[in-house]
């Protein structure tokens, strides 16, 4: 519990930094700046008065008393708006899919209600008695000042409606937990935590906005034009939001939190703790490793399953990917709030255009991340406005998601022509890689093919002489050295060989009982690799602890849990030799080594 609850908080604070949240910090900061400080109004007591000099067309007017001297209360409107953001969001991201498919309510409906408590929180700003109706809901409890406060409150639970952040594996662990209403403590945990660390930075951003107001004069000496600004400020946003024209600017930016983001959430432990969705019909995609250089077999693709609806296909047929045989077929999980989504978009579009008539298929699974993304209507007016003219599936109920283990927007799948998934990558980047996968792929397909010049480059680096994934398999094994020769599903001890492993092959030491899918460890299981690459990741499953020894030093020790999964052994930051000795608990299952 308490390496989930650090993993969304570390999480949630990358995300509070990234572009993503841009469209909500003007708001964040000018909520920040003092409340409405006018005196309240006059009240009347709706008595009959005597005539006199206090008396107004018979009706007797107390004026409250002035206040006596002393410090100002304490501006607490940054907390309260920070406040109404964590509790909005984390409530209405577990829970707003089942709520509003229990009353079968649209599923944008919180998105709208979102932009019309910003307008209101606007027009609050500017006419006062707007924000006293708003803080009506406020006024029974005692203290003053958090009635005071409650417009900010009311803003904060309007903004969590509207916040959309960068998705991430953690929010992706979120967003499929409560599409399917599997609620745990856990899962409860995971999206507070979550919740908490992406509000810190809004709470600096806020406090800052406040800190601003008291010490510049100008806010001071002009408070009510201030607030008629920051008011029309925030009905010019919820417009903007409405309209989709803030994602021209995220678009335009660099995903600056992506690789924080990614040391952070898609690590060994974190892939454990976030990653459910093992079964085995699609296991084989465990032993392939995001984004490597070079094409490898990760199994049969998975169907295309629970799609509600098709678009960009003829009179909305579906597509079954078994009737594509013959064809190099690309697969990108998106979701089109998502801003990394849009900014990898026109790297597909370009493939979709240049290779369409070379045998590619392009098909774009929108597995949507908050429920007004399950809309039909709303997808295909994105998808239009964004320039998506391939086939795309709404995988409103994420199945297809499921099926291929996936936890990244975006996400893309390589499938040859044998129906083969051969390569996928997670995220933002390596597109001169992929397209140059898209171009080996469609060359095996037709040796004939006549293929156009790349669409565009990056800054992919290769890593030459890399170390070629190695299959733990008695019928696949390759580089394999040592005493005696390997022994087809029975228990054997073995010995490393007396002069070392030479580069590029393994050994066995201790017992095991080596079998076509897996190599399982027996008392006093070692191995012994010697690789040249970056880093070196081995598909493991069972319960135990891998001790990892690089050069014949101890470097960590993994703990290993459930079902085939990737574990990460060394991580450089260049490509080097190394050897490798690996210390198994007996029971445990290694399956394939994958070097990047």
């Amino acid at each position: 519990m308490l390496t989930r609850v650090l993993i969304g908080l570390l999480g949630g604070l990358i995300t509070g930094v990234s572009p993503c949240i841009l469209p909500v910090l003007p708001v964040v900061f000018l909520a920040g700046g003092p409340g409405n400080e006018s005196p309240p109004p006059p009240t009347m007591t709706g008595k009959e008065s005597q005539a006199g000099p206090e008396s107004t067309g018979g009706v007797i007017v107390e004026v409250p008393p002035e206040a006596p001297p002393g410090p100002r209360g304490r501006n607490r409107r940054p907390y309260a708006v920070v406040a109404g953001l964590v509790l909005s969001f984390s409530f209405f991201t577990l829970l707003g899919v089942t709520i509003i498919s229990a009353l079968g309510l649209p599923q944008d409906i919180l998105r709208y209600i979102g932009l019309s408590l910003l307008v209101l929180i606007g027009l609050g700003l500017i006419f006062p008695p707007v924000e006293r109706l708003l803080e009506t809901p406020f006024a029974r409890i005692p203290q003053r000042q958090v009635s005071k406060e409650g417009s900010a409150f009311v803003l904060g639970l309007g903004l969590g409606l509207l916040y959309v952040p960068c998705a991430g594996p953690v929010l992706a662990a979120i967003t499929v937990a409560g599409a399917r209403g599997e609620i745990n403590t856990g899962i409860v945990a995971l999206t507070l935590s979550f919740a908490v660390g992406t509000a810190i930075p809004l709470l600096v951003f806020a406090l800052a906005g406040r800190r601003v107001a008291e010490r510049v004069a100008a806010f001071r000496t002009r408070a009510r034009k201030l607030r008629i600004a920051a008011g029309l400020l925030m009905i010019v946003l919820a417009f903007a939001l409405a309209f989709d024209v803030t994602t021209t600017l995220q678009r335009a930016l660099p995903n600056y939190t992506a690789a924080a983001q990614k040391q952070v959430e898609d690590n060994d432990a974190a892939r454990q703790k976030l990653s459910g969705l093992y079964d085995d019909s699609n296991k084989d995609l465990a032993r392939c490793e995001d984004g490597v250089k070079e094409l490898r077999s990760c199994g049969a693709a998975p169907p295309l399953a629970g799609i509600v609806k098709w678009l960009n296909t003829p009179g909305g047929a579906p597509v079954d990917l078994a009737s594509l045989r013959g064809k190099v077929v690309l697969i990108d999980f998106w979701t089109y709030s998502c801003i990394n989504c849009q900014r990898s978009l026109p790297h597909i579009q370009a493939w979709d255009r240049a290779y369409r008539d070379k045998g590619l298929i392009v098909i774009g699974v929108h597995s949507p991340e908050f429920a007004f993304e399950k809309d039909a209507g709303n997808v295909a007016d994105q998808a239009r406005k964004l320039g998506v003219t391939y086939p795309v599936a709404l995988d409103n109920d994420l199945d297809t998601w499921d099926n291929y283990r996936n936890r990244f927007w975006p996400a893309k799948y390589l499938i040859d022509a044998q129906g083969t998934v051969r390569y996928f990558t997670f995220g933002e980047g390596r597109y001169a890689q992929t397209e140059n996968l898209i171009r080996d792929l469609l060359q095996q397909a037709d040796p004939t093919v006549q293929l156009p010049p790349v669409t565009g480059q990056d800054n992919d680096e290769l890593t030459t002489d890399r170390t070629p994934e190695t299959y733990l398999s008695t019928s696949r094994i390759r580089g394999y050295t040592g005493t005696p020769e390997l022994t087809k599903d029975k228990a054997t001890t073995y010995a490393f060989p007396t002069g070392g492993v030479p580069l590029g092959r393994l050994s066995l030491e201790g017992t095991w009982t080596t079998g076509y899918e897996q190599f399982t460890a027996g008392p006093n299981a070692r191995l012994a690799f010697t690789y040249r690459a970056k880093n070196a990741n081995l598909v493991l499953s069972g319960e135990g602890t891998v001790t990892v020894l690089v050069d014949g030093k101890e470097s960590k020790a993994l703990q290993v849990h459930g079902a085939p999964t990737l574990y990460r052994l060394t991580d450089d930051d260049t490509a080097r030799k190394a050897g490798l000795e690996l210390r198994f608990t007996p029971g445990l299952q290694a399956f394939a080594f994958t070097f990047g």
